[in-house]
């Protein structure tokens, strides 16, 4: 059965920081960080002769992280072989997801899900326990997004992997190439009760901090809700966008009150602020003030 927000709420993740998993400094540096999740990467920020070294201690990591009451993901590798030892390290209380590189399709998913399901029986975990961010990063994966989105209920987000993405388009990476794949993510998280996880840009830049505010409000805009980062920068800025300004807010909860106002003399629809108002705008403002009471409470 597929898992959606009408039986089990998504978390709220508005920040997704990286860390890698060979590096001390850098995992001293995320626990000083507000990131709704860390996520210890085995992947592109380790290099192939430092793989078995960082899967040696990402338990040691997760179980700190989540003791000092952060949430924890982790980004594994590809192929299988380095994947099923990575799932073998990672699979564990202390890690609520894993973040699989270079979703191909749904049967991949799904594969993946009978690997975690032995692993949790084997270590006397909940079943469905580890929850799956599916990445979509080559031409394959973009032609089968909504399979994917929708592929297994441990599937808890979708994001678009720009870098690679780009290879296997022969693209650049820039708004223009990116805008397509990303409206196409979000739309298949939408339809399958997921995250959408991302922003029309590449994850490597950081250094422009105003450039990436940017992306992000345009981001949610889109209807992302979540994205990676690499840099402690990104970090406060994810989260101030990715939840409603006070004005947001207080001009929501104005629509809702004049609209209950409204449908008590009986009317449906009417001019408020000099723009017509009917339940689909109200159900937006009901959307924005929900997700600002979660990130009050939060």
């Amino acid at each position: 059965m597929r898992i959606t927000p009408s039986n089990q709420a998504l978390p709220l993740w508005r920040s997704i920081l990286f860390v890698p998993a060979v590096s001390d400094r850098f995992v001293e540096s995320a626990l000083k960080q507000a990131a709704d999740v860390l996520q210890i990467d085995l992947e592109d920020s380790v290099g192939p002769d430092q793989k078995a070294f960082a899967r040696e201690r990402v338990a040691a990591i997760a179980d700190r992280f989540a003791q000092a009451g952060r949430q924890v993901s982790v980004r594994v590798n590809r192929p299988w072989r380095l994947l099923v030892r990575d799932l073998e390290a990672v699979v564990r209380p202390s890690v609520l997801a894993v973040a699989l590189p270079k979703v191909p399709d749904a049967a991949f998913v799904q594969s993946v899900s009978e690997v975690l399901d032995e692993l949790e029986h084997e270590n006397r975990m909940v079943r469905g326990h580890t929850r799956i961010i599916a990445m979509v990063e080559d031409a394959q994966g973009l032609a089968a997004m909504n399979e994917i989105a929708a592929a297994h209920p441990r599937v808890i987000g979708l994001i678009v992997g720009a870098e690679d993405l780009a290879v296997s388009l022969q693209m650049s990476v820039d708004d223009d190439g990116l805008y397509v794949p990303n409206v196409m993510a979000v739309a298949a998280a939408r339809r399958a009760g997921v995250l959408p996880i991302g922003f029309i840009g590449s994850v490597a830049d950081f250094k422009d901090q105003d450039q990436f505010r940017a992306r992000i409000r345009r981001a949610r805009k889109l209807g992302f809700e979540s994205a990676f980062c690499v840099h402690p920068s990104q970090v406060p800025i994810l989260n101030e966008e990715f939840a409603p300004s006070a004005a947001e807010v207080a001009h929501a909860e104005a629509v809702i009150a004049a609209y209950e106002a409204q449908m008590s003399s009986g009317k449906a629809a009417f001019s408020f602020n000099g723009r017509m108002v009917d339940l689909p705008v109200v159900d937006q403002a009901r959307q924005i003030v929900r997700r600002h009471q979660a990130v009050q409470a939060k």
